[in-house]
């Protein structure tokens, strides 16, 4: 094996997150331990910090420098960072578009033809959503982030949904992404409870460096804890709808959909579901293109009947 190979194959083990003991290096490339010396300062020379134990137990690991040194990946993770980098491209977060697209642009600049094909193929198949969410301050994720993984306390200026202005002071647990928006799971200390912050409606987050004390969120995750405070925003009536088609037809046409359908005697079916807004269920019910008729609740009769004037507002 010639010298340049042997340093790409050296440098693609060193990058698995490990210490290699240079006799183990030195068994996989078939070389001595006096050469594998030799390769890590070529490799250092060339900006790769690599680190050196001594001991018995001692061994060489990639460290973090103060540059970024260039990667070796692997087919799968090359396209699996292509295919990121192309979601990212309309991500909510304010600016990261143009990054990304830099970044993608380099990658695919250097991928082999099996892997450009490959995430050309992606990229005409998949389209990204943009626009109509809320935009997100990367600095404010990078400040959140920092403080979590620091366990410090954070003060923050929040505008809720109805304009109000707060100052907080806050133990922040985990960001979570919803769609196009972003979360924060906190303690509020000054409301002594758990709460949930929209990412864009926060400025000026800064980490006190007080230490946050350590606590049990109240649901499985974070994830499950969003989810949860977002349907209590949005209280549930049970919807009961007759549809005349057959159950089979109509569970098809529902999809993924919520609710129970049953088969009722005259061959039409029954959709039952616990609505958490009217709005969602009366557009639901027209998309099914099926004749139905609500049983309950009146509310969405009212629903339906608006959006049936509007209709018929928007053809005269």
């Amino acid at each position: 094996m010639d010298t340049p190979a042997r340093l790409l194959n050296l440098l693609s083990l060193l990058q698995t997150p490990r210490e290699w003991p240079g006799t183990e290096l030195a068994e996989r490339l078939e070389v001595s331990t006096r050469t594998i010396r030799r390769d890590v300062d070529r490799l250092r020379a060339l900006g790769y910090p690599v680190e050196a134990t001594m001991g018995s137990i001692g061994g060489y690991r990639l460290v973090a420098g103060t540059a970024l040194p260039p990667l070796l990946l692997d087919d799968e993770e090359a396209v699996a960072i292509a295919v990121g980098l192309r979601a990212a491209a309309g991500s909510a977060v304010d600016g990261i578009e143009e990054a990304s697209l830099r970044a993608l642009t380099k990658l695919e600049q250097v991928l082999p033809s099996r892997l450009r094909y490959r995430v050309g193929a992606l990229g005409s198949a998949v389209v990204t959503m943009t626009g109509g969410g809320p935009r997100v301050e990367p600095a404010a994720l990078t400040a959140l982030a920092g403080a979590i993984a620091n366990h410090e306390r954070v003060r923050f200026a929040y505008r809720a949904g109805d304009g109000a202005e707060s100052r907080r002071h806050a133990e922040p647990q985990r960001l979570v992404a919803s769609g196009r928006r972003w979360y924060l799971v906190a303690w509020d200390l000054d409301r002594d409870d758990w709460r949930i912050f929209r990412v864009d409606r926060l400025s000026g987050v800064t980490a006190t460096g007080a230490r946050a004390a350590p606590r049990a969120l109240p649901a499985a995750d974070a994830a499950e804890f969003v989810e949860s405070k977002l349907r209590n925003l949005w209280p549930t009536a049970p919807a009961v709808v007759d549809v005349d088609a057959p159950a089979d037809v109509l569970r098809s046409r529902l999809g993924q959909a919520p609710g129970e359908v049953d088969a009722l005697p005259d061959g039409t079916s029954r959709w039952r579901v616990d609505a958490d807004r009217v709005d969602w269920m009366a557009i639901r019910l027209l998309m099914l293109d099926l004749p139905f008729r609500v049983q309950s609740p009146p509310a969405l009769i009212d629903r339906l009947r608006t959006f049936g004037d509007r209709a018929r507002s928007g053809t005269e």
